[in-house]
């Protein structure tokens, strides 16, 4: 990951960002279905008790809140571009086109094109979260770890089941993988250790995950993508809350090495996740608007508040459980403002906010 990321910076103005503009080799990243990854098998010391309090209710709140996405979403609710699916001012693709002077019906139809866009990215984050609690199940040491795990990897098959169908039946397109987002999902499969995969499964692509659901849910405009969000995102918010639940007592007994080797970690994969700032989304659909990739970044860069806006699905879960777990320190703090991905560490505090 660490190579391919390198290879594929440039700057923007003041900006690094990672951009894969060569096709042939976005292609081979996509191509590679095969991620080694050394893994052992823990057992739990044949205690089948319950060890950890807080694990074992949100296992017993995961079993309380399944769904079934066959019975309980009412597939025949319309969704069309025709319509604004969602509230335009959230939307990149609807904002470009509206200033490019794109009549209406090209405004609702980028929106529907960038929604699909991102649903199907997270479609593919949901099919990597199936395949990391999977390992999970098998490295975790305790029995409520485990317990949990395995609750989450049914959680993970029916959030692949439900925004499969969502993007094939009703919106039409299932667009492949970022090629920035396959390659750091392939670092959490294949890294070393049940603590860095739930850092970087639980803590650090959950937490952006209900950042980025919660966003969506708040500003739809259609019934069926509302409700679905809204049901994955409930689930989500526990699987961050299992990440911090865990991490917490992970970075209670980690040495000081340990901890900064984990910061530099957590910082390392969401500022290239963010370092994209959606090049990716806007080489497939920026031709198809006219749309020139670096001249809508550098717009949207060069917005007195673009900080504030960008930073808002990393604020929302997954900056401040690292801050109170002590993975962003004085260390690590202003990277994550510079980068666009934190505002000032004063305003967050207290308890850790475990939305479950």
């Amino acid at each position: 990951m660490e190579k391919f990321m390198q290879e594929n910076r440039r700057n923007l103005g003041s900006f690094e960002l990672v951009d894969f503009p060569d096709e042939s080799q976005v292609a081979k990243i996509r191509e590679k279905l095969d991620v080694p990854s050394p893994m052992a098998v823990r057992w739990n010391h044949w205690d089948y008790g319950s060890e950890v309090g807080e694990l074992r209710a949100l296992y017993e709140k995961g079993k309380d809140n399944q769904w079934n996405a066959s019975h309980d979403i009412d597939w025949s609710l319309p969704l069309s571009k025709d319509e604004f699916i969602s509230n335009p001012q959230e939307s990149l693709l609807a904002q470009v086109t509206a200033l490019m002077g794109k009549d209406e019906a090209t405004q609702k139809a980028a929106m529907f094109d960038e929604i699909n866009w991102v649903l199907s990215q997270l479609l593919h984050g949901e099919q990597a979260a199936l395949q990391i609690c999977g390992q999970l199940t098998n490295l975790c040491p305790t029995t409520d770890e485990k317990f949990y795990a395995a609750n989450q990897v049914y959680d993970e098959a029916r959030h692949t089941e439900v925004f499969a169908r969502l993007l094939a039946e009703k919106m039409g397109t299932i667009y492949p993988i970022s090629p920035n987002l396959k390659l750091l999902l392939d670092e959490l499969l294949s890294i070393e250790g049940y603590t860095m995969k739930c850092l970087g499964m639980q803590t650090l692509f959950e937490g952006t995950a209900v950042g980025i659901m919660d966003q969506f849910r708040a500003n739809s405009r259609n019934a069926l993508v509302a409700d679905v969000i809204r049901r994955v995102e409930q689930d989500e918010s526990r699987h961050a809350a299992f990440g911090v639940l865990t991490m917490r007592r992970v970075v209670k007994q980690a040495s000081q090495a340990e901890k900064e080797r984990m910061e530099d970690w957590a910082f390392a994969v969401l500022e290239a996740l963010n370092a994209n700032q959606q090049l990716d989304m806007l080489r497939v659909l920026g031709p198809k608007y006219g749309i020139e990739p670096d001249a809508v970044v550098g717009m949207a860069m060069s917005l007195p508040e673009w900080k504030q806006f960008n930073s808002q699905p990393f604020m929302h879960t997954v900056v401040p459980n690292l801050r109170r777990l002590g993975l962003i320190t004085e260390r690590t703090d202003a990277l994550w403002q510079e980068r666009g991905m934190a505002v000032d560490s004063r305003v967050t505090g207290g308890e850790l906010p475990l939305r479950a």
